[in-house]
C-alpha cells in the first residue's frame, strides 16, 4: 500500500486484526469484496492444502451440481467398460449380436442401475467375476450417494449471515462535517437480531522515518442495532479523533488504504450466530454522495417495501 503521511495517527489504533504490522509482506487487498481472505498458501502438498469438505461446500450451486453429474457420469463410464473388458456374454440380457455401442450402451446403463442400486432385473450379471465387479460398484454407489446426501444437506442447513454490502463506501456531510457510509441489508426472508458491527482501517503510514502497517479502529454513530430488518448505514463521523481527519477530496484519491467490516447477527431460524465480511479500498470509496432511501410504505400504506434494488443507488451532493 502507498503510505499516507496525512493519517492520524493519534486515532485509536487496533492491534488484534491478526494481519501484523510489516509492510513488505502483504499484497493487494487484505479482505476480498466477498468476505474471504485475499491469502494464497503454499509450503504443502495441494491435499494437504484442501479441505474437500469445506470446498464442495462453498463452491457455487452450478459447480456443485456439475461435478456430482460429472462424477456419476465418469464413474459408471468406468464401470461400463470393465463389464465390456470382461466380456458382455456374462450380462444376461444383453444380446451378443449387433453393434459393439449398443452393447457398450446396454452395459453404461446396467452399470447405472447397479450403481444407484436400482436394479430393473432386465440384466444381470452371469459369472464370478462380473458379479464380484457389480457387487464392488454397489457398494461404491452406495457410499458415493451416502457423501452426495451427506454434502446435499450440509450446504442446506449450513447458516449463513445473508446479508449484502453496497459496492462502494461514501464521503458524505454529516454534522457540519463529513463521513464514511456503507450500507447493508438481509435479502432473504430471515429474521437478524442482535447485530453488531465493527469497521477496521488498514493503512501504511510513515512513523519515525519508517514504513509500517497500521491499523485503525473506525468509531461507528451506532455500532449494534436489536433487529435487522431494512437496510443498516454504518456510519463513521470524521472527526479529530479519526484517522481520516483533515483529509480531502485528493488524499482519499490518492492515498492506498482499505477499510475492513465484520458483522455478526443472531439469526432466529437457525438459532445461531452468523457472520459476513466485506472490504472497500480507498479507491472504492465515492466521495461526496448520499445513500437513497431503501424503503418506503406500500400502496395502502400497510406494510414496508425494501427495494434491494437500490442497495447501491447513491447521489452526488456538494461536500462542506
Amino acid at each position: 500500500m502507498r503510505a499516507s503521511k496525512r493519517i492520524n495517527t493519534k486515532a485509536t489504533t487496533d492491534n488484534n486484526t491478526g494481519f501484523g504490522t510489516n509492510p513488505g509482506s502483504y499484497g493487494g487487498r487484505f479482505i476480498n469484496k466477498d468476505g474471504s481472505a485475499n491469502i494464497e498458501k503454499r509450503g504443502l502438498a495441494f491435499m494437504n492444502r484442501i479441505s474437500w469438505y469445506h470446498t464442495m461446500l462453498e463452491m457455487p450451486r452450478w459447480k456443485f451440481l456439475f461435478i456430482l453429474f460429472a462424477f456419476y457420469t465418469i464413474v459408471n463410464f468406468i464401470f461400463a467398460c470393465i463389464y465390456y473388458g470382461v466380456g458382455i456374454q456374462y450380462l444376461n440380457g444383453i444380446e451378443t449380436t449387433g453393434s459393439e455401442w449398443i452393447k457398450f450402451g446396454k452395459a453404461y446403463f446396467f452399470s447405472a442401475q447397479t450403481f444407484t442400486t436400482v436394479g430393473y432385473g432386465h440384466i444381470s450379471p452371469n459369472g464370478f467375476l462380473t458379479s464380484a465387479v457389480a457387487a464392488t460398484e454397489a457398494l461404491v454407489g452406495l457410499l458415493s450417494f451416502a457423501i452426495a446426501t451427506g454434502l446435499f444437506f450440509g450446504r442446506f442447513s449450513r447458516p449463513r449471515a445473508f446479508l449484502k454490502f453496497s459496492h462502494n463506501a461514501l464521503i458524505a456531510p454529516y454534522k457540519n462535517g463529513s463521513a464514511v457510509m456503507l450500507r447493508m441489508t438481509p435479502y432473504k426472508n430471515t429474521n437478524f437480531t442482535d447485530a453488531e458491527a465493527k469497521i477496521t482501517l488498514g493503512m501504511t503510514v510513515e512513523e519515525n522515518g519508517k514504513m509500517t502497517n497500521k491499523f485503525f479502529t473506525l468509531e461507528l454513530e451506532m455500532s449494534r442495532i436489536n433487529a435487522l430488518t431494512l437496510s443498516w448505514t454504518l456510519v463513521h463521523h470524521i472527526t479529530e479523533n479519526s484517522p481520516f481527519f483533515n483529509f480531502s477530496r485528493e488524499d482519499f484519491e490518492s492515498a492506498e488504504g482499505e477499510i475492513i467490516v465484520f458483522v455478526k447477527t443472531f439469526d432466529e431460524m437457525f438459532s445461531t450466530t452468523v457472520a459476513a465480511r466485506t472490504s472497500y479500498t480507498l479507491s472504492e470509496f465515492v466521495y461526496g454522495a448520499k445513500f437513497e432511501l431503501m424503503y418506503t410504505e406500500n400502496e395502502d400504506n400497510t406494510s414496508t417495501i425494501l427495494h434491494l434494488d437500490k442497495l447501491n443507488s447513491f447521489y452526488k451532493v456538494d461536500m462542506p
